[in-house]
């Protein structure tokens, strides 16, 4: 019963983590219909920022210290402001669905800033080959050349792509950042931190002169709540569990199902157009994504291998039948 409770929980968290994150694209798309969407983004963190950290809190975990705060803006920063904001700011001007497509090249960046670093770790051949698929998915998705109609907004296009490096940069910082042990309070302090900055740019851009209450709609509302509590608060908690609980490989999986959900959500709800160019880049994206992953597995199971410890010698087994 105890096994299968917890392989109910394992696929419900994947469920979460697949389906949610995947839809989240296109109610950001939804809520900036009426709302401007850096001052979106800031109360969306916010909100759900501060109901994680007083239930952490509350459940006796430790306060934060400042060098801990520091990390947090910093964090919140590179994935919350640039990362987020940048994807938001974007989806006025491309679809929810390119939008993850353009996301799903952060594994790229990873491998890449991960090589470029003192002591880097060389990508391994099969590494290679994704990172160059996945750039060959970019051009097709946003290059010049007629590839089945549909051309995708420059600009927004290259907005998404330093989200995505932003974003990859900064889970890059988090594992050597000084944060608290809790995972739930970190989490919670970074969206603390980076709601605030995403509401100051707000405030900057004058998105507050421009907010026209009496036409803010349902729609907006509501997936702006959607956002808020199963973005942010579900589907975030399912994900930090899920990293407890299985490798960290078969954790990253969503970085190839939630752009085909997104795209998927994005064509049968909002009627995105699905061209012949976005069916061949989300191929291709998805499998240089894909290969990525496989091969960060590959590397994690032979690293585990060869940090196990040797077995002792069995005494009853004589030295002849052991060599």
């Amino acid at each position: 019963m105890a096994e299968r409770a917890s392989r109910a929980a394992v696929v419900g968290a994947f469920a979460a983590v697949y389906v949610i994150w995947g839809s989240t694209y296109l109610a950001i798309r939804f809520a900036i219909e009426t709302l401007p969407p850096f001052l979106m983004a800031g109360a969306r963190f916010l909100s759900a920022g501060a109901i994680l950290y007083l239930f952490m809190r509350m459940r006796g975990v430790a306060a934060p210290a400042r060098v801990h705060w520091r990390s947090a803006f910093a964090l919140g920063g590179m994935l919350l402001l640039l990362g987020n904001g940048s994807v938001v700011w974007a989806e006025h001007r491309i679809a929810s669905g390119v939008a993850a497509l353009l996301v799903a090249v952060e594994p790229l960046w990873i491998v890449l800033l991960e090589w470029m670093r003192p002591g880097g770790r060389r990508p391994s051949a099969k590494t290679a080959v994704g990172v160059v698929l996945g750039f060959a998915g970019l051009v097709i998705l946003v290059g010049p050349a007629d590839v089945g109609g549909g051309r995708v907004d420059l600009l927004g296009s290259i907005v998404v792509v330093i989200a995505a490096l932003s974003w990859a940069a900064g889970s890059l910082y988090s594992r050597e950042a000084p944060l608290p042990s809790s995972p739930f309070l970190a989490t919670a302090m970074q969206m603390l931190a980076g709601g605030t900055l995403l509401v100051g740019a707000g405030l900057v851009t004058g998105e507050v002169g421009r907010v026209d209450v009496d036409a803010i709609s349902a729609r907006s509302v509501a997936a702006f709540a959607y956002l808020a509590v199963f973005g942010s608060l579900v589907a975030f908690t399912a994900y930090i569990w899920l990293l407890g609980v299985v490798s960290p490989s078969r954790a990253s999986t969503y970085a190839y199902v939630n752009p085909l959900v997104a795209v998927l959500l994005g064509w049968a709800v909002a009627n995105e157009p699905l061209s012949a160019r976005v069916a061949l880049s989300a191929l291709v994206i998805v499998g240089a994504v894909a290969l990525i992953i496989s091969a960060s597995r590959a590397t994690e199971s032979a690293e585990a291998i060869a940090e196990a410890p040797m077995p002792a010698p069995n005494p009853a087994v004589p030295e002849a039948a052991r060599s």
